[in-house]
């Protein structure tokens, strides 16, 4: 059985490192978050017009990684991020089919590794907030959604190692409760 792991969490929470390092300890493939390559071909400019595209470029990344998958698929975020980015910078503009398969998609997650906004702050040229309280803020939202939704996740914090060791840690805890299931 495949399990899907979401990487979750505002901006620059270091989700795409740790997919990446997530994917090579377990040997499996990851992926990767549409919007930055999208971003990096229209040189920043994005539109609410976009949004379905994008949408659908996250799903066609994620599922065409998961026929390489074999037990495990490592998701530098998720749908519901899309939908998050949207109602942020595109108030009701986000089409109603994004919405929905969001969290239709949302339940497929075997957990969610929810990225605390720890980590030293770092010029990224795709960054929206340049203020630290947005930056928490930003969060904060991120979290509140998968609370609201009864979504399963682990807080992920700390840097290097630490941080790795405790997604790690929550992805073997998956297999675990597999051996633990009657």
């Amino acid at each position: 059985m495949l399990r899907r792991v979401a990487l979750f969490g505002t901006e620059s929470t270091g989700k795409s490192a740790l997919a990446a390092a997530l994917a090579e300890h377990f040997a499996g493939p990851w992926a990767r978050e549409f919007v930055r390559e999208f971003w990096d071909r229209r040189e920043g400019r994005i539109e609410a017009g976009d949004l379905a595209t994008i949408a659908r470029g996250q799903i066609v990344n994620e599922e065409t990684a998961a026929l390489a998958a074999d037990r495990l698929l490592f998701c530098d975020t998720d749908l519901l991020m899309n939908v998050r980015w949207a109602d942020d910078l595109f108030p009701s503009r986000c089409p109603d089919w994004v919405r929905q398969t969001a969290d239709e998609r949302a339940r497929r997650y075997a957990v969610y590794l929810y990225c605390e906004p720890d980590l030293p702050w770092e010029p990224d040229p795709q960054r929206s907030f340049q203020d630290a309280d947005q930056w928490q803020a930003s969060a904060e939202r991120c979290r509140q959604m998968l609370v609201s939704r009864g979504l399963p996740f682990v807080c992920i914090r700390g840097e290097g190692a630490e941080r790795i060791s405790l997604a790690t840690d929550a992805v073997n805890g998956l297999f675990q409760e597999d051996a633990e299931s009657p």
